[in-house]
């Protein structure tokens, strides 16, 4: 629960889940994430590959990923709400610790909130365990940090921080020397907690609730709240606001204008320059400017009523199971009913805009370029003197340099 006297206004609504697998569990996690709002959905064991960079992405989220490479399984993900000012940090090129990092930034006089979401395999060995303490230790100096994910130590007892197995004692030394605090109280598999939530700042996550699952995967999903002030990045991007345009005093401005006096005598292209000023200062008084908003949720166009409907049926009967008044097999059979539900709401839509493509293309890449959303950043670059470069405008400045170093007398190119 939240510490007494914050105040509850500047909360990010969060969820994680250990998904075993994301195949066939997207349109069901879009479907909670709508209903529930949430601001950051972390997770873990997505099982993602270079195939599931159309399927991955969520209207009106960034998406930060981490799969792994080389053999089946694992992988980590972290949906962000498009409103927030966040940044990954790519300065971990280890692929043996599967993690992600990722800033969000703070707003004047607030702390940067360090998220943080990893998966450690049960059978990894104490090398890779290390590497990952030796990280923890470095973001641990962090003012906000909040790390999340499933860790795989079914021995450790989190109420009294004892364990049976070396490993285990290890990983409990290294979350007491960075002095963070675990805040999963309940088993999230079966009997043990192996899915935890880790912050080093007390009263900046609280609101934890164990409860429900995506899919058919056998952990628990875990809510949470983080309580601080973090940047909404604004965006830049100004636009006609047509709807609230004054249409009669943009008539009167432009009739106003001596048009045969000001273009006697002028050429095609000065009398082309005079016109296009004078509507455009008649545009700017009678034609409002608006920034035009981003990270605004929209319903998926195949989520309808009825899907809802389904998935409200589907906790219902989740917590009838729980306590002993459903069977198991009743849950699991209307998780797959609501699972192919979605699947063929989502297919239909897709069939009904490959049908009418030639008529509505708005329509159709529309909901192409929304998919587009899922493309990863553009990772570090190296600058002329070898240093690491982080920051987007330190970016294109070193690409802008490397350009000009291509297109140059010396290596016989000329910029066009």
């Amino acid at each position: 629960m939240l510490m007494p006297g914050v105040k509850s206004i500047a909360q990010l609504k969060c969820i994680y889940t250990n998904a075993r697998s994301m195949g066939g569990k997207q349109e069901e996690l879009e479907a909670i994430v709508q209903r529930e709002r949430y601001d950051l959905v972390a997770i873990t064991e997505t099982w993602w590959g270079d195939s599931h960079d159309w399927s991955a992405a969520m209207d009106g989220y960034r998406l930060f990923r981490r799969d792994r490479r080389g053999r089946r399984g694992g992988g980590v993900a972290l949906y962000v709400r498009e409103c927030f000012d966040c940044i990954e940090l790519n300065d971990c090129d280890d692929d043996t610790v599967e993690c992600l990092w990722v800033r969000m930034r703070g707003k004047a006089n607030e702390a940067d909130i360090l998220l943080g979401v990893c998966y450690r395999p049960p059978n990894q060995d104490e090398e890779a365990d290390e590497a990952f303490y030796k990280r923890l230790a470095e973001v641990s100096r962090s003012l906000a940090l909040v790390l999340v994910g499933d860790f795989n130590f079914p021995d450790i007892c989190w109420k009294y921080n004892t364990a049976e197995r070396k490993q285990s004692r290890r990983f409990l030394e290294c979350v007491e020397d960075n002095f963070l605090t675990q805040l999963v109280s309940e088993p999230t598999r079966g009997g043990a907690s192996l899915d935890l939530l880790f912050t080093n700042r007390e009263g900046l996550v609280g609101d934890v609730v164990v409860g429900g699952r995506l899919g058919l995967s056998d952990h628990e999903m875990v809510e949470f709240s983080i309580l601080g002030e973090v940047r909404r990045g604004g965006s830049k991007i100004a636009t006609m606001d047509f709807r609230r345009a004054d249409f009669g005093l943009f008539r009167t401005l432009v009739e106003r204008v001596p048009w045969e006096t000001i273009l006697k005598g002028k050429g095609v292209q000065e009398g082309w320059t005079i016109f296009k000023k004078e509507v455009l200062k008649a545009q700017e008084q009678a034609v409002p400017v608006r920034r035009k908003k981003n990270g605004r949720r929209r319903r998926p166009a195949w989520l309808n009523g009825e899907l809802l409907l389904g998935l409200r049926k589907k906790r219902r009967v989740y917590r009838l199971w729980k306590k002993g008044q459903a069977t198991q097999e009743e849950y699991r059979d209307l998780v797959r009913s609501c699972r192919e539900e979605m699947r063929k709401a989502k297919a239909q839509l897709e069939r009904n805009l490959a049908a009418v493509v030639k008529d509505n293309k708005k329509s159709f890449y529309k909901y192409i370029n929304d998919k587009k959303r899922a493309r990863e950043n553009l990772h570090p670059l190296l600058d002329a003197g070898g240093n690491i470069v982080t920051e987007d405008e330190e970016k294109a400045e070193v690409l802008n340099a490397f350009f000009a170093s291509v297109f140059s007398r010396s290596s016989g190119y000329s910029a066009p």
